[in-house]
């Protein structure tokens, strides 16, 4: 059901020696960084940190898995048709891996919400 979750930290620096010393006896390491963020995990990156502020950007990210890249659409399509902003359309997302394929949504509260499908497909 979950992919991953992203939370809006107002010290990266701070929060990734908190999480790092934290996580680390559950064998959970800090798999990714890029500017302003840092992401943990085991096999891979599920909890992403990132610096802002509720102004700046939603304090809380939540993916679900989709199971084909269909999928990812139909739920942007959904969500948009619920109400709620496109905060990024469907499409591969590179930067994460090669074949990630996301759609991201602000939801009533501007909470960022995105579907996620990893398959090559």
């Amino acid at each position: 059901m979950f992919d991953h979750i992203g939370l809006t930290v107002r010290n990266l620096e701070r929060s990734r020696r908190f999480y790092a010393a934290t996580l680390a006896p559950l064998g959970i390491t800090e798999l990714v960084e890029f500017e302003g963020v840092v992401a943990f995990g085991r096999d891979r990156p599920q909890l992403w940190l990132a610096e802002g502020t509720r102004e700046a950007a939603p304090a809380v990210h939540i993916a679900f898995t989709a199971a084909t890249r269909m999928e990812v659409d139909t739920f942007h399509r959904a969500a948009m048709s619920a109400g709620g902003t496109d905060n990024g359309a469907p499409g591969l997302r590179p930067q994460y891996h090669e074949h990630y394929y996301g759609a991201f949504v602000l939801n009533p509260d501007g909470f960022n919400v995105e579907a996620v499908c990893h398959r090559p497909d």
